[in-house]
């Protein structure tokens, strides 16, 4: 009854106007920037957080959710239609979706894509429903030696899951969280790694940061690489899929949304690995594997399936226990933060409309992505007509006016391009920038709990290991480090990394 009771607050909270009215903006803006190659939910999050300022804490998280998973409805449409992923989480769709659509099935794999992310979104949304308030309960028995090695093993967790090299990852995480300590120590009044600075005497500003290191690395690695995009849009016809074709379909959507929504959960995981694992899995217990490749409905159903799964349920660390799973949560982590919400188990009971509101709009969101996407395929594909010369001044432009916006202070637009540059070079040396941020956003969290607990344990380190929560936690955080070194895992990474590439 609780939950009924939970729901209730949850969908009155989303269904009033204003809050509707953010969603499908959420959704819309996420389908769009999921159809245009090179910008990314990440980016786009990062570069509107200066609009959600004036909104509900509530309409403004609701919003920002729906661009994240409305990207990964948006970036199977390019995928299947022209082979070109808007988004990286689609970068597998495209394998089968496009040969698909060369066959002249472009209609039935989109309706797939459409059908499978909907379905995987409706049980997600279940599934955070159902496991967040037992999660919650569990989180306010936590005292601040449990948070620390949390905090530590979500850390450890987003460096095993991402790709490429384990040091590079490791160096990410450690950089992020020196940015994080740049500022006033709360405890001492002293200012730490400020330069003599005075506009950073207080803390390096969240939007700024996010804003260069995603919105405008990405802007300049994407005009390396400018093209021609012309493209010819054909009228698509037949866009139900046959009585066969959902036959095919049914047994991937399961599992793909099975493996999502485990993945999803995971620090580093998200939509990108599980899009990548369910497709490996399916390829691998297929009965007639080379037809992988070739246009296997297999192929399009479960990984779009995993992707949305993975991406709602990495809602379940975030809002119950204040720990971002990957860069957009660490995101939305700033949003609450910047709302002044503390992030953590006290949301579900402090602000019930905002903890439910956010998880019922999830299944409005996903309604209307399917509604939204599927006649309006003509016009998500005219979108990659827009050139880079357009696009991106005009991004630049929208971006400069919102952080100047927030504190009115130009010393935060020199941040932005400071961040920008570091973004990018970080980008051209192989690291991927996502750790950085999670560690910027939860070396504060870090560091504050791990001097609570030493207060509270009179300097006795060995609280951290003698509590058997904490001491469980960092076990399997040092195993997993350990894990990941091996040769055989350090190969596969690098093999994941260069097929993302």
């Amino acid at each position: 009854m609780d939950l009924l009771h939970n729901l209730a607050i949850g969908f009155g909270a989303s269904l009033e106007p204003v809050n509707l009215l953010y969603c499908f903006l959420g959704v819309l803006l996420g389908t769009l920037i999921g159809v245009l190659p090179g910008i990314g939910p990440t980016a786009t999050i990062a570069m509107l957080l200066p609009i959600t300022f004036g909104l509900k804490p509530e309409t403004s998280l609701i919003m920002l959710a729906g661009i994240y998973y409305g990207a990964q409805y948006g970036g199977s449409t390019t995928a299947i239609l022209i082979n070109l992923p808007g988004e990286s989480s689609s970068a597998v769709t495209a394998i089968d979706g496009y040969q698909m659509a060369r066959q002249g099935r472009a209609g039935p794999a989109l309706a797939i894509a459409a059908l499978g992310s909907f379905f995987a979104g409706t049980v997600a949304t279940l599934l955070v429903a159902l496991f967040a308030l037992p999660l919650t309960e569990l989180a306010l028995k936590f005292g601040p030696a449990e948070y620390f090695s949390l905090i530590f093993l979500g850390l450890i967790a987003s460096v095993a899951l991402a790709h490429g090299s384990v040091l590079k990852a490791l160096a990410m995480i450690t950089l992020g969280l020196l940015f994080g300590l740049v500022g006033t120590d709360v405890t001492s009044g002293a200012q730490r790694f400020t330069l003599g600075i005075p506009d950073i005497s207080d803390k390096l500003e969240f939007v700024s940061v996010a804003i260069g290191v995603f919105g405008l690395a990405e802007i300049l690695k994407n005009l390396e690489n400018e093209t021609d995009r012309a493209v010819v849009v054909k009228k698509i016809t037949h866009l139900w899929p046959t009585r066969d074709d959902f036959r095919q379909m049914i047994a991937p959507v399961l599992r793909g949304t099975a493996l999502g929504a485990a993945l999803g959960i995971l620090p580093g995981g998200g939509a990108i690995l599980s899009s990548f694992a369910a497709y490996t899995v399916e390829k691998r217990i297929s009965k007639n594997p080379g037809s992988f490749g070739k246009g296997a409905i297999a192929g399009v159903a479960a990984p779009e399936s995993a992707n949305n799964a993975g991406a709602q349920t990495s809602f379940i660390p975030m809002l119950t226990l204040g720990i971002p799973a990957n860069a957009v949560m660490a995101l939305m982590v700033g949003a609450m933060i910047i709302q002044g919400i503390q992030p953590g188990p006290n949301v579900a009971t402090e602000q019930p409309q905002l903890f439910w509101g956010v998880i019922t709009s999830m299944w409005i969101g996903n309604l209307m992505l399917v509604l939204l996407n599927l006649p309006l395929v003509g016009l998500w594909v005219r979108l990659l007509t827009i050139p880079y010369t357009i696009l991106f001044p005009a991004i630049l432009v929208f971006c400069s006016i919102g952080v100047f916006s927030v504190n009115s202070n130009v010393f935060d637009l020199y941040t932005v391009a400071f961040f920008g540059l570091v973004g990018y070079v970080l980008i051209k040396l192989g690291c991927e920038p996502a750790p950085l941020l999670l560690g910027f956003v939860l070396g504060p969290m870090l560091e504050e709990n791990l001097r609570r607990a030493m207060t509270i344990s009179r300097g006795d380190w060995t609280v951290l290991f003698t509590r058997p929560i904490s001491a469980g936690l960092l076990i399997v955080a040092f195993l997993v480090l350990a894990l990941v070194f091996l040769p055989s895992i350090r190969a596969k990474r690098e093999e994941v990394f260069q097929e993302e590439g």
